[in-house]
């Protein structure tokens, strides 16, 4: 009898340890797509055009822009996604709170800019494919678009999704490492100028944030870990993890670039206008650095297309009961838009890098929204925002609010 009741009592415990178990690797599965998703998000075409030309024109001093924006980077996105994880509620439904109608401005913004990148996204897919495969670029972006809706198909796209942005994003920062190393970059130079220096562009920080953190990938993380249930005060130590895990794989491969295109710049070799990105990777390795490059972006773009059209389409979800109900068809209706558009518009490289800056006007906007709502009872409750991140979050804005302007004023003549 006693043995019996003892048996039952274990039959009843090893489902539980189970269970808790399945749950804490689900978790922990989601946490790294969603890192994953917005770094991957924000490595797109303009990423490694904005970077490759960037270091073009400052060289070693690039290492300080890099980080000054990384810095600026961790202060917003951990804002951010600590704000969206204790209300429950994505960006727009917190703008609205702080602002009836605000939310619906953020939304627009955010499904415009959504869709710019996007067209360029869609089109550095086809040149990805060019270079790895020989594919004609319209061929190779409509082929990748079709990967990219495959995704949405799948009953359960958003597992899906962290899959490809996590194989992809590892393929991007091992391919990168390798390059930076086949270059030989002065390292010391870099270092050195980290801390100190010799010129500064306030364009190039600007430029980076906004293409790093600006418009919808600000957000992209964070809804993704809303969407899968990580919300509430005591999930705030691993949205903390997931936010920072995120930039740092940014990092990482912004920095693997940055020494790649230094080491050939330090060469004295010249880097083609037209395609630089590519440009490097054929002085680096000849023409399987060539077909390398292809490999990195194409996945550089065909991750920054998913997270473009699966974020931009989550900021309308709330308007109505259909949109939220027949979301994946709407987010693959979107990248079909995209996809259509990019037949009939190109994407020059200035385009990319003014459409970078651009973004970063949403920044100041979405995130002192959300700063403002930390503060608010009906949005968070009893939760209280910690006041480093307040006033960090706000210097992020004014700092961001005020570079963007200016510098947009400043180079939209030379950009057109």
């Amino acid at each position: 009898m006693s043995a019996s009741k003892v048996e039952g009592k274990a039959e009843k415990v090893v489902p539980m340890q189970k269970s808790k178990f399945v749950k804490k690797t689900a978790s922990k599965s989601v946490l790294l797509g969603a890192a994953f998703l917005m770094a991957t998000s924000s490595i797109g075409p303009g990423f490694l055009t904005q970077t490759t030309v960037f270091t073009q024109q400052l060289a070693a001093s690039f290492a300080f822009v890099i980080l000054i924006s990384l810095i600026l980077d961790i202060v917003a996105q951990v804002n951010v996604w600590r704000i969206i994880a204790v209300s429950g509620l994505r960006g727009q439904e917190i703008a609205n709170k702080v602002l009836p109608g605000l939310g619906i401005v953020l939304a627009v913004m955010i499904v415009i800019g959504g869709l710019a990148f996007n067209i360029g996204n869609v089109a550095g897919a086809g040149l990805g494919l060019n270079a790895m495969l020989g594919l004609d670029p319209t061929t190779g972006a409509v082929i990748s678009a079709l990967f990219a809706v495959f995704i949405f198909i799948f009953k359960e796209a958003g597992k899906a999704m962290d899959k490809v942005a996590q194989a992809a994003g590892g393929v991007m920062i091992l391919l990168m490492l390798f390059v930076a190393f086949k270059t030989s970059p002065p390292v010391g130079e870099a270092v050195i100028n980290t801390f100190a220096p010799e010129q500064i562009s306030w364009f190039a920080i600007v430029t980076l944030v906004g293409g790093s953190v600006g418009g919808y990938i600000t957000f992209a993380g964070g809804h993704r870990l809303l969407d899968a249930g990580i919300k509430g005060v005591e999930s705030l130590p691993e949205v903390n993890k997931s936010s920072v895990m995120g930039i740092l794989i940014t990092g990482v491969m912004r920095i693997a670039l940055f020494l790649a295109v230094l080491g050939v710049v330090s060469q004295g070799l010249a880097i083609d206008a037209d395609n630089p990105p590519a440009s490097v990777f054929q002085l680096a390795a000849g023409n399987i650095g060539y077909r390398m490059f292809g490999v990195i972006m194409w996945a550089a773009a065909i991750t920054s297309v998913v997270g473009a059209a699966y974020t931009s389409v989550s900021f309308i979800r709330s308007f109505h009961p259909s949109i939220e109900k027949y979301h994946n068809w709407i987010i693959i209706a979107f990248i079909i838009v995209s996809t259509a558009t990019f037949v009939f518009v190109g994407r020059p490289v200035n385009i990319l890098i003014f459409v970078g800056a651009l973004n970063a006007l949403i920044l100041p906007l979405a995130l002192g929204t959300l700063l403002v709502a930390a503060h608010k009872k009906e949005v968070v409750g009893t939760y209280k925002h910690p006041i480093w991140l307040t006033v960090t979050g706000a210097i992020v804005v004014v700092i961001m609010g005020y570079l963007s302007v200016i510098t947009l004023v400043e180079q939209l003549p030379q950009l057109f």
